[in-house]
């Protein structure tokens, strides 16, 4: 019995063991207002295993044991834990997590926590960076930011792009101001994208604190630092690639091209110079031989670490581009090395130090011009040869003065350009009381610039423009210096519910260039390798009569007040006093003031039992903001014109007067208003952000149209600055975005932006009302103007109606020199019966009504994935990219010209015959609109179990294409390049399009 008993004791306790080791757990999980929150993971700390919640936000996990802890995460939520105890149901309420609204954002001279934000402020962090790889800061902007429009001033190696920020508000320099820890940066090419922690654009009326150079927004860039207390990490990425061109434009073969220009030639009253074209086939494609695909490369390491008072950051890396025109003439690489370093000096004393060197070298081709490689390309003739009988270049006889072999032009080609740069930060940060903080930082630039370019002796054919008769190598060097030192308190207090920061402080702002340029003439042989100026034999300074210095100096004051009552009534007022010594004496100083209100209406307590709203903001803005972006001392004339003078029969170069002077001009402003909304909803998984903005930019500083009898047009001369224009801009912004963690494996995230503008000009003080820039074609006036009532650079010319079907039609119709049926017919606006100047209107805009961008990523498991697109729509091009010869080659459009009466009405004849024809019309302005695909990434991580035990923290490997597609009813090669002129923009002369690039990477960490 007792041997029974024990055996049933045994059996039993083994039972009831295995039954406390083996039960599930289920129960029910809601937000703070009772709602069920669907995807919330529940796992077993410390173990893989768990489950998600369903839509009702239930769950139940298997195989639970007595003192289990279930941990619940899910995006928008604090991370909460329990201990198992027994078998009953759990409910769990989860909190908000307050640490996004909480993230510290820097914005001028300090930082606030997005809650704490009144102003239009954006935010782009390392992650997007890491996950998009740009070549260049500015696409990490493009399509992500709201309110900021980025176009591409080329797509050759190195190029940079135009950055607008809402609009563009003057017809000078509309650059935005860029700061890299505090440091301004000129050119992003010297920043390496991977140590970029985080980009903050400011755009309104706050961004005042940094005064005149803020006038076209802010954009404050943060490098990575490390962190206190902090083992060693180094990270390590890398990618290459191939880029191709993304588009050819469809010219006409040797055949089609024959049949084309025997029509000109018979048309014209000329006898057709192909007898027989039959045999003639598709001849060269001078497309296929200037473009190729062209590698790219881009290595990184990143160190960083901390102890109990310091921290640091340095990185490493080299990016090489090779590009896709010119077969190896076209290349940049750079060289760039970064350090960050952070020290507690004493418990009440900081030291921070950070310095960019950075080395880069590019080679360059003619582009986006008349007489460019892709100009050539397109216009150059295909049943010429690439090389003659002797294997020489072939001469590009007969096709006018300004086409010429692109293959001999880029034979012909050396253009070289180093720079060195180094950029450096230090400051020190004492708290003098507990309350109050005097902060001291230095920052400054310095660049050499060394460029070499040689023109060896060159025949292209007769009379061409680019005919070298004697050779000449030019080599310039060039230095650049700027500092800026800042110095200011914070004083920083409570009382009660009261919350308030207060700003003091000056800065002091100085750049100067020593510029050199020299050429020599007559090399004793054509080889780049020995041209220099030392080898020839007429050396000229390019500066002879001065104008190689420049020296522009800023002072400032400025103060700022920070209010907040509960942390939900909002103040910001700043003013700023700004000198320059771009004005006179009695101009020499502005005030410009802004401030700016929030209320954080979802900590009103009507909003408590809100189930839907989790945060919600309201602010608004308004200030004025001065901008001096001229050559400084133009309020007086100099002597630093060309002068030439004959002294005993032989002729001596001096100086004479330069650009006259002005002592009236004054600050341009910008007044800024800003209203708007910040929220998030459903348990913030939604945030949705809501701007209208108004810029209106008055006292433009502009050079308006003279007499000459003022002697403005001699060498080194120019009509004065006068304060004569202005310009406004008005629009909405709209982003949204979503993430959800799905379950375990799976999240998601989703954004989407959108900015409306209209941009007009308010009035342009100059003799003729107007303004001109950009060109077209040859000897015709320019396309572009700023004028009152039209959006800034539109196009002006001639509206066309269609083609003249017969000779009736052209007796019926208003004057038209030279017209005959086929000919483009165009509108007489004034009813005078005279087709001529006075009949040109507004033809188009380059400025796009709305912006679009949309970005998409999701992980399952170990797989990444990351796409964005951007969409620019209501922008025109003007087509400028084909010479109007009659033995040029032409796009296959032509296939399609009018032949007879009711053969088309879009297309005119061809001809040598005298038309008009080639007036600018919008017969060559064409619809710029575009959606691209910017981006496509896919990566793998690999899981930990795989890397344990090998010290490595994370390896990632991942494929991408950039710039994938682009749908676009534009014919030329890229919709999305720029020249950047705000009159003259729009243009293409044969634009170097944006490549697209496959690329295979890996990121390591450990």
């Amino acid at each position: 019995m007792k041997k029974f008993t024990c055996l049933l004791i045994v059996f039993l306790s083994g039972f009831f063991g295995a039954y406390a080791q083996s039960f599930s757990v289920s129960g029910n999980v809601t937000d703070e207002n009772g709602m069920p929150l669907m995807g919330v993971n529940v796992l077993v700390k410390d173990e893989s295993r768990g489950t998600t919640t369903d839509f009702d936000g239930n769950f139940t996990v298997q195989d639970i044991s007595t003192g289990d802890v279930l941990q619940f995460s899910y995006v928008g939520f604090q991370t909460q834990e329990v201990r198992v105890t027994s078998q009953s149901a759990i409910n769990m309420v989860l909190q908000t997590d307050s640490e996004a609204l909480n993230e510290v954002v820097v914005i001028g001279y300090g930082t606030q926590t997005k809650k704490e934000i009144t102003g239009a402020v954006s935010v782009v962090g390392s992650e997007t960076i890491e996950d998009l790889n740009p070549v260049r800061v500015e696409q990490a902007l493009q399509g992500r930011v709201a309110g900021v429009n980025i176009t591409s001033s080329s797509g050759s190696p190195g190029s940079g792009s135009n950055i607008n920020i809402r609009g563009i508000s003057t017809n000078g320099n509309n650059k935005p101001l860029i700061l890299v820890d505090g440091n301004v940066i000129e050119d992003l090419s010297v920043i390496n994208p991977n140590d970029i922690e985080s980009i903050n654009v400011l755009k309104d009326a706050t961004a005042g604190i940094y005064g005149v150079r803020a006038a076209n927004g802010v954009i404050l860039i943060t490098t990575k630092s490390g962190k206190f207390n902090t083992k060693l990490k180094v990270d390590f990425d890398a990618y290459t690639g191939v880029q191709e061109t993304t588009r050819k434009l469809p010219v006409l073969n040797a055949t089609e091209y024959a049949v084309i220009v025997n029509e000109a030639y018979a048309a014209g009253g000329q006898t057709p110079p192909f007898t027989n074209f039959r045999n003639l086939g598709e001849g060269v494609d001078y497309q296929e031989e200037v473009f190729s695909t062209a590698p790219m490369s881009d290595m990184n390491l990143n160190v960083s670490g901390g102890g109990e008072r310091s921290r640091y950051s340095a990185g490493a890396s080299y990016f090489n581009q090779d590009g896709i025109v010119g077969k190896g003439k076209s290349t940049y690489d750079r060289l760039t090395a970064r350090l960050n370093y952070n020290l507690d000096v004493i418990e009440n004393l900081k030291l921070n130090v950070s310095g960019i060197y950075t080395n880069s070298n590019r080679s360059t081709l003619a582009e986006n011009a008349l007489g460019s490689v892709l100009f050539n390309a397109v216009n150059m003739n295909p049943n010429l040869p690439v090389y003659d009988e002797n294997g020489d270049f072939t001469l590009a006889e007969g096709l006018g003065n300004e086409v010429i072999n692109p293959l001999a032009q880029i034979d012909n080609t050396y253009n070289g350009t180093e720079v060195n740069k180094f950029s450096g930060v230090g400051g020190l940060e004492y708290t003098l009381w507990e309350k109050i903080t005097a902060k001291t930082q230095f920052q400054f630039n310095y660049a050499e610039v060394d460029g070499r370019y040689f023109a060896p002796e060159a025949f292209f054919g007769s009379g061409k423009v680019f005919n070298v008769d004697r050779n000449s190598v030019t080599e310039t060097f060039d230095i650049y210096r700027d500092y800026t030192w800042d110095n200011y308190l914070t004083y920083n207090d409570n009382f009660g519910d009261h919350n308030i920061k207060y700003l003091l402080g000056m800065s002091v702002f100085k750049t100067t260039g020593d510029l050199s340029s020299v050429t020599g003439y007559e090399l004793p042989t054509n080889d780049y390798g020995n041209a220099r100026i030392a080898n020839a034999l007429e050396v000229q300074d390019n500066y002879q009569n001065g104008g190689n210095t420049f020296d522009t100096r800023l002072l400032s004051y400025f103060s700022r007040l920070q209010y907040d009552y509960k942390g939900k009534y909002l103040f910001s007022g700043l003013i700023r006093r700004d000198g320059s010594t771009a004005f006179g004496p009695a101009n020499k100083f502005g005030w410009f003031p802004s401030a700016s209100v929030g209320w954080v209406i979802s900590d009103e307590s009507f909003l408590d039992e809100s189930k839907t709203l989790s945060f919600l903001k309201l602010r608004g803005s308004y200030g004025v903001i001065g901008n001096d972006r001229i050559p400084a001392f133009r309020y007086s004339s100099l002597l630093n014109g060309e002068g030439v003078y004959v002294f005993d029969n032989e002729l001596v170069f001096g100086k004479a007067s330069g650009a006259l002077g002005n002592p009236e001009i004054r600050w341009e402003k910008q007044k800024t208003l800003d209203i708007g909304v910040d929220a998030r909803l459903f348990n913030s998984r939604v945030e949705i952000t809501m701007d209208y903005f108004k810029k209106e930019t008055e006292d433009l500083l502009v050079i308006p149209q003279v007499s000459g009898i003022l002697g403005v047009a001699a060498p080194g001369s120019s009509a004065p600055f006068v304060n004569g224009g202005g310009v406004e801009n008005e629009g909405f912004e709209f982003s949204i975005g979503y993430n959800q963690n799905v379950n375990e494996n799976f999240k998601f995230n989703v954004n989407y932006n959108l900015t409306a503008l209209r941009n007009e000009v308010l009035y342009v003080n100059s003799e003729s009302g107007f303004l001109t820039g950009g060109s077209f074609g040859i000897g015709l006036e320019p396309p572009s103007r700023m004028e009152a009532g039209q959006p800034l650079g539109y196009f002006y010319g001639l509206e066309t109606n269609g083609l003249f079907q017969s000779q009736q039609e052209v007796n019926s119709a208003a004057a038209q020199p030279n017209a005959a049926p086929g000919d483009i017919r165009y509108v007489d606006q004034n009813g005078d019966g005279v087709i001529d100047s006075d009949d040109r209107i507004n033809i188009g805009d380059p400025i796009p009504d709305l912006t679009m961008g949309m970005n998409l990523g999701f992980t399952y498991k170990s797989f990444d994935f990351n796409t964005y697109a951007f969409a620019s729509l209501g922008n025109d091009i003007v087509r400028n990219y084909e010479r109007n010869q009659p033995n040029t080659n032409k796009t296959n459009s032509y296939l399609g010209r009018w032949t007879g009466a009711g053969s088309t009405d879009s297309f005119p004849r061809v001809t040598t015959g005298a038309n008009s024809n080639n007036l600018f019309s919008d017969f060559y302005v064409e619809d710029g609109s575009y959606l691209r695909l910017q981006n496509v990434q896919v990566g793998y991580t690999l899981a930990d179990d795989l890397i344990a035990n090998t010290g490595v923290e994370k390896l990632r490997f991942y494929a991408s294409v950039n710039n994938a597609f682009t749908l676009t009813e534009y014919k030329g090669y890229d919709p999305s390049a720029s020249n950047g002129a705000p009159i003259g923009g729009g243009i293409d002369q044969g634009f170097y399009p944006v490549p697209r690039v496959y690329m295979l990477g890996i990121n390591l960490k450990f």
